[in-house]
Parts: structure tokens; C-alpha cells; sequence
């Protein structure tokens, strides 16, 4: 069992920053890709940014350019840099953790942690 904690949430204005930070158990770290998924009340969860365990990056368009992700492995830990946020970026942010045993897709979520960007 993969157990993921988020961190980092919280109330920032209109091109403010904030780092969301994702802890995550077990020792098998480096082989899952890692992402944040966010949603919003009455939206189905949409995926912003990947990292495969080779370091392989892929972004939602909407956030391309604004928001970085990385990975330390020797910290088990993925993070999600925001930059450049406006209100549209306000939503529930989940860490995710995903990888293929033999046929099966096996994933794990965290939390979520609250992101609200407003003047």
C-alpha cells in the first residue's frame, strides 16, 4: 500500500506562487510515475502535470509554461511549483502515484490539499 501526503496548499492572490509538496511511502519510489491531478466543485478530476521515473515531464496546456513539476526520490517526494496563478487555477490539488504491475494499473491518491487564488 502506497500512502501519499500533501502539503503546501493554501489562499494566494492573483499571480502569486506556491509549492505543493506530496510525501510518499514505501520503497519502490523510482518506479512510479508521479502527477497532480486538481478539481473543481461539479467537474470531473483533470489531470496538470506528470513525471515519469526517468524524469520525462508532461503538462496540461492551461499550465504550460506557469507550473513545474520534479521529483526526489531519495525523499520519496514529488513536488508542483505554481507560478503565475489566476483564479481559474483555484481547485483541489491530488497527488497521484501510478505504475504497471505486469497487465494491472495500479494507483494511489493523496488527500488533496485546497488551492485559492483570489485578490
Amino acid at each position: 500500500q502506497v500512502q501519499l501526503v500533501e502539503s503546501g496548499g493554501g489562499l494566494v492572490q492573483p499571480g502569486g506562487s506556491l509549492r505543493l509538496s506530496c510525501a510518499a511511502s514505501g520503497s519502490v519510489f523510482n518506479l512510479y510515475t508521479m502527477g497532480w491531478f486538481r478539481q473543481t466543485p461539479g467537474k470531473q478530476r483533470e489531470p496538470v502535470a506528470g513525471i515519469s521515473s526517468d524524469g520525462t515531464t508532461n503538462y496540461a496546456d492551461s499550465v504550460k509554461g506557469r507550473f513545474t513539476i520534479s521529483r526526489d526520490n531519495a525523499k520519496n517526494t514529488v513536488y508542483l511549483q505554481m507560478d503565475s496563478l489566476n483564479p481559474e487555477d483555484t481547485a483541489i490539488y491530488y497527488c497521484n502515484a501510478a505504475r504497471w504491475a505486469v497487465s494491472e494499473l495500479l494507483q494511489y491518491w493523496g488527500q488533496g490539499t485546497q488551492v485559492t487564488v483570489s485578490s
